[in-house]
């Protein structure tokens, strides 16, 4: 007799990431109440499962949905905002002043909406971000039906959303309660880096973060700038100053880390902390190339971020994977260093593995969430193809995604997204916010 299933997808290529290195060919994924029942080949899965619904995907490698370990979604709006300057410059002299002037709940709201569409498409199913207003995010995220942990952005300095870091913590915790039990939504607190958080507040947020189980998301060593600052403020470097606070540990999803030197390396590994690596957003803002390969040696989980728009201009996970890998080997001199099957795995579990979420989601395995990419590899740009995952790395892109589900949920089919709110109304507030940017 028959087994039932909701869905049961027929794959050319199905890539788990768990075990590593392993590619099933010929392979179906059997999806029931919107997670994983089997993996298994496909004539097997034809006689085991009736299903409500098949896709077949002759031609296509089937992956676990990619997880953007970081990024500010409400910044599209701010995309080519303010290009060509260091990262202290761009803040200060341009991102600063324009979301004093412009963020509302409106403004993350609408640039989140169009941030989670933009990520989507590119087969992300799962972000990790950080930005003022967290309820006008947590709406649009719901809204697109992406997964998502939302930060509770934490800054000493006032903004048009919060006066001060009670402030921010009091809003943010507001925030969170309103939305606990959200099956896709998560909170995570967020302070913004050690040079724009007291010591008191960081401590603070430690134990808020023990208390509720919640990931810890701050940028850290972004610049060498940052690092002389810590020291001559405080007499450490700030991963020392946050080890010293409680700030790190398994929770803590270090942002950046590309000015490291081998204590902090150690400091990363030994404390068991996550780093968010975002090498497009790390080289066009000049900030370096962070020590990946040492990273991984040492043992430290590292997952893939986008950053913001404003400072990448994309939130292209395959752009993120292929230079990731090439920076790995070009900074190690080692062309084995950072294979695709790793980089894959830290688009993927390794993220989901930060955020706590690698029971759910972050590789294929039965009783996980069916969140799902499939990619085409069918044209010119795409073939011969000797190694499906190769292909994911260095040679497809985000325009090669034909298919997204989310809990076992199409959301995009044949390179279409099944949004509840359309295209033309994407563009009309991207053209609204446009003008009042410019104005």
């Amino acid at each position: 007799m028959s087994e039932r299933a909701d869905l049961l997808i027929h794959a050319r290529w199905i890539v788990p990431v768990e075990p590593a290195d392993l590619v099933l060919e010929q392979h179906s994924i059997a999806i029931n109440d919107g997670r994983i029942l089997a993996l298994l080949p496909q004539q097997q899965a034809r006689q085991r499962y009736l299903a409500a619904k098949e896709v077949e995907l002759p031609d296509h490698v089937l992956i676990p949905g990619l997880v953007n370990l970081h990024t500010h979604a409400a910044m599209n709006l701010l995309r080519g905002y303010a290009d060509d300057l260091p990262l202290m410059r761009w803040l200060q002299e341009a991102i600063w002043p324009a979301e004093g002037k412009h963020i509302s709940p409106g403004f993350v709201r609408d640039g989140t909406l169009l941030a989670a569409a933009e990520m989507l498409r590119g087969g992300v199913t799962t972000c990790n971000d950080m930005y003022f207003y967290p309820d006008a995010a947590a709406e649009a995220f719901d809204a697109i039906g992406l997964r998502a942990v939302v930060g509770m952005t934490i800054t000493e300095f006032p903004t048009p959303y919060a006066s001060d870091a009670d402030d921010y913590l009091r809003k943010g915790l507001a925030a969170r309660d309103r939305w606990r039990g959200h099956p896709r939504l998560g909170f995570s607190l967020a302070p913004h880096a050690p040079y724009t958080v007291a010591d008191a507040t960081l401590e603070r947020i430690s134990s808020i973060a023990g208390e509720l189980e919640a990931p810890i998301h701050i940028h850290v060593q972004e610049t060498s700038g940052e690092i002389s600052d810590s020291l001559a403020a405080h007499g450490l470097r700030p991963l020392a100053r946050l080890e010293k606070l409680g700030v790190l540990g398994p929770e803590t999803i270090a942002v950046h880390s590309v000015h490291l030197d081998d204590s902090d390396i150690d400091r990363l590994a030994r404390l068991h902390c996550n780093v968010a690596h975002c090498p497009t957003s790390n080289l066009k803002l000049a900030s370096g190339i962070a020590p990946v390969p040492g990273l991984v040696e040492a043992g430290v989980n590292v997952g893939l971020g986008t950053d913001g728009a404003a400072s990448n201009n994309r939130l292209d996970l395959f752009q993120e994977m292929r230079l990731a890998a090439l920076l790995a080997k070009v900074s190690s001199q080692d062309a084995a260093a950072l294979p695709a099957h790793q980089a894959l795995r830290m688009a993927t579990l390794n993220g989901a593995r930060a955020l706590g979420l690698d029971d759910r989601i972050g590789s294929l395995l039965p009783g996980k969430q069916a969140d799902l990419c499939a990619v085409v590899l069918n044209d010119l740009n795409t073939r011969p193809c000797y190694d499906p995952v190769s292909h994911l790395v260095y040679v497809a892109g985000r325009e090669q995604v034909s298919h997204v589900w989310i809990d076992g949920e199409a959301r995009v089919n044949q390179g279409s997204a099944l949004l509840q709110i359309s295209d033309i109304e994407l563009l009309r507030l991207s053209a609204v916010w446009q003008t009042k940017l410019v104005s």
